[in-house]
């Protein structure tokens, strides 16, 4: 017996071609949605089980839709594998669906369960067709049980109240692809094969594509809504910071403020901005973005309370804490106060967890520190004022964390040393140079900006223009 295949001819091959052209466009259309839609929930941080099954149940139902067709039968060297692959994908194909259904609330309260129990039948069914082939009864049980849970599907379906535009059009899209199902199965029950349920999938496919560009679109709009939001809250932020600090005969001061988002917590202020004093204030929230922000909103109020005690620098941090203890919704607050007295010649101190102050003096850096516990978190937290002497062409620096914590692509931190390097590189430059030095050097180092960034820099240039 010549076991080998029949010659087709060219007329015989195009007319396969011709009745399964639309379905392998199909084919390729579900295979590719389902790809994409994997793709998408992939990239997503959060897992989404309804998109998975999606996904799954589409690349599925497209792969079995091709090897149903007489074109693939052509196309590849005809096997007991092929024909056995193409009957189980049958019974491989609903199981991702049982999941999806379940996953999108249209299994009731039971639906892991139902799921479940579903998928066993199929997975035997599945195994049973790999290792015997077609097989009439496999076929009734397959038939069968579609039927029942798609009829199941579709009271459900019904009995649900809607509860907007997009479960209503899924619900319509769900209820062609049962009839369309239905009808091939109760056919294929009977003897027929008409062949009709990848139309009702196309339609079912076609109601969660219009369901999700909405949705993009209406995310779009949000996210644009949030923007303009977060734009205006920007403005607002910068100007409840200080505008530059005026001519003085005796400081030079310079600030930069670098947000990691629109909006920051942290936070710098000039309480003092005479000729012969002043007092400067730096703060940072914890956290990022708008709760931050609010809450560094809040340190503004309460240091402008506080003004009475400018010169005291334990006294103004402890009336702050009093002011936010209590109001932070369990957010801290980190802080630093320098007071700078033109006629004694000192600075005085204070900070509550917040890193040290840096003086550099005569080509040296000092650090600076007097800690407190953090604002906002512990009502009965004091501090205490360290004094210092004030000499002329010191140079006074109080920043955030941001920079100390800046990593490199090694995940190396920019670190205390480092800075401490870059002022000693700058101390010949003007205190907006040297502010802006910082900044640079920091942006070159980190491999992304992951925290605010904040630096003020006084300087402290003469003493002797006092006359009493």
């Amino acid at each position: 017996m010549d076991g080998s295949a029949p010659q087709l001819t060219a007329d015989h091959v195009l007319g396969v071609f011709r009745h399964d052209g639309f379905y392998l466009f199909l084919g390729a259309a579900f295979t590719t949605s389902g790809l994409l839609a994997a793709a998408f929930s992939l990239l997503r941080r959060k897992f989404d089980a309804m998109l998975f099954w999606l996904a799954l149940f589409a690349i599925l139902y497209g792969l079995r839709l091709w090897l149903q067709l007489g074109t693939i039968a052509l196309a590849v060297h005809p096997s007991v594998l092929f024909f056995r692959l193409r009957e189980a994908s049958n019974y491989l194909v609903p199981i991702p669906g049982f999941f999806y259904f379940q996953a999108a609330g249209f299994l009731g309260r039971y639906g892991r369960k139902i799921a479940m129990a579903l998928a066993i039948p199929f997975l035997c069914l599945f195994t049973g067709a790999l290792l015997f082939g077609d097989n009439y009864f496999f076929n009734l049980i397959n038939n069968l049980i579609v039927i029942a849970s798609l009829i199941a599907l579709s009271v459900e379906s019904i009995r649900r109240k809607a509860v907007n535009k997009d479960f209503t059009m899924v619900r319509w899209g769900i209820a062609v692809f049962v009839v369309f199902a239905l009808y091939d199965n109760i056919s294929g029950a009977l003897g027929y094969h008409p062949f009709k349920e990848p139309l009702g999938f196309a339609l079912f496919l076609a109601a969660l594509g219009y369901v999700a560009a909405r949705r993009s679109l209406a995310r779009d709009q949000r996210l644009g809504e949030i923007q303009k939001e977060l734009e205006i809250a920007r403005r607002i932020q910068t100007d409840i910071l200080p505008s530059a600090y005026p001519e003085s005969d005796h400081f030079q001061v310079a600030a930069r403020y670098v947000p990691m988002t629109s909006v920051a917590g942290d936070f710098y202020d000039f309480l003092i901005t005479d000729q012969k004093q002043v007092g400067l204030l730096i703060a940072d929230v914890s956290g990022h973005g708008v709760p931050a922000a609010l809450i560094a909103s809040m340190v503004k109020l309460a240091a402008t309370s506080q003004r009475e005690n400018a010169a005291d620098p334990a006294a103004l941090l402890s009336g702050m804490n009093a002011v936010l203890c209590g109001n932070t919704q369990n957010q801290f607050v980190t802080a630093a106060y320098v007071y700078l007295d033109v006629p004694s010649a000192t600075l005085k101190y204070s900070a509550a967890a917040h890193p040290p102050m840096l003086l550099l003096r005569a080509g040296e850096v000092v650090e600076i520190a007097e800690n407190g516990l953090m604002l906002a978190a512990f009502s009965f937290a004091t501090y205490v004022t360290a004094v210092h002497p004030l000499e002329p062409g010191d140079r006074l620096v109080l920043y955030t964390d941001g920079l100390l914590e800046a990593a490199n692509a090694e995940g190396e931190e920019f670190g205390p040393q480092r800075l401490c390097g870059l002022l000693k590189d700058s101390a010949r430059l003007k205190p907006e140079e040297a502010a802006d030095h910082i900044v640079s050097s920091l942006k070159r180092w980190a491999r992304s900006q992951n925290d605010d960034l904040t630096v003020l820099i006084c300087d402290y240039t003469k003493a002797t223009a006092f006359t009493g």
